[in-house]
């Protein structure tokens, strides 16, 4: 079952979301397609800054897709001095895509 990954997280920079993004992707620019992510499984993936840090909405085929990503992405934020958050799951009960 799909699920919805919401990451809020406060004190998170621009400049912190793009490094953690080149190194999920392994390369420097922004990611631009569910090939870019170290595992297979992602639907889609939206980051948008907030008043006060930076919001990270993505959609994932199974929770154990997302949790094997975040064996990935943990490190890399931390490495980063990203401020510890866990994310809010939810089971998706429409996906759309193109």
């Amino acid at each position: 079952m799909a699920i919805v990954a919401v990451f809020d997280v406060p004190g998170m920079t621009r400049e912190q979301y793009e490094s953690s993004a080149e190194k999920v992707a392994g390369r420097p620019g922004p990611v631009k397609s569910p090939g870019d992510w170290p595992v297979a499984g992602l639907i889609s993936h939206t980051a948008a800054p907030t008043d006060d840090g930076w919001l990270v909405v993505d959609v994932w085929e199974s929770e154990e897709a997302f949790r094997e990503f975040g064996e990935s992405i943990l490190p890399i934020l931390r490495d980063l001095g990203v401020p510890d958050v866990q994310p809010k799951l939810y089971p998706a009960h429409t996906v759309v895509t193109p």
